[in-house]
C-alpha cells in the first residue's frame, strides 16, 4: 500500500500522507472506503502510531478523508476533496507562476503550457 523512503528529506508523516492522498486522488482507495486503523498502518510500517495520527488529522483538515468515532477513517467523496483541495492548489500555482514571471518565463510558454496539459499532453520541463 504504501512505501516510505528514509532517505527523502520529507518527514515520514508527510510522504505518509502525500501517499494516501495519491491513493484517494487516483481511485485506489474508493470513496467511503475504510482505511486501515492507526495501529494496523504503524505496526506495517513499523513507525510510531503518533506519526500516522498526524498524517490521518491532516489529511481530514484537507478533506481527502473523514472519521467516524468508533468506527475509523474513510476516504472522503470526491466533492469533499475538490473543495478542499482546489483553493490550496491553486494558491502553490500562484506562488509558482509569479516566481517563473520574476524569473522572466515567457508568459505565453506559460499559457502553451497549461493548453497542453490540459489536453493531457505533458510537456517535459525544457529548462527555460
Amino acid at each position: 500500500m504504501l512505501q516510505l523512503n528514509y532517505r527523502d528529506s520529507r518527514p515520514i508523516y508527510e510522504q505518509i500522507k502525500d501517499g494516501l492522498r495519491k491513493l484517494v486522488v487516483t481511485g485506489a482507495i474508493a470513496q467511503d472506503e475504510k482505511l486501515p486503523s492507526v495501529r494496523e498502518l504503524a505496526t506495517s510500517l513499523s513507525i510510531n502510531p503518533n506519526t500516522i495520527q498526524k498524517a490521518y488529522r491532516e489529511l481530514e483538515q484537507e478533506g481527502y478523508i473523514y472519521t467516524i468515532a468508533g468506527k475509523g477513517s474513510f476516504a472522503a467523496t470526491r466533492a469533499d476533496v475538490a473543495q478542499g483541495r482546489k483553493g490550496e492548489l491553486m494558491k502553490k500555482f500562484d506562488e509558482i507562476v509569479k516566481e517563473l514571471l520574476y524569473l522572466n518565463q515567457d508568459k505565453d510558454e506559460l499559457i502553451k503550457r497549461i493548453e497542453e496539459l490540459a489536453k493531457g499532453g505533458a510537456k517535459r520541463d525544457t529548462g527555460k
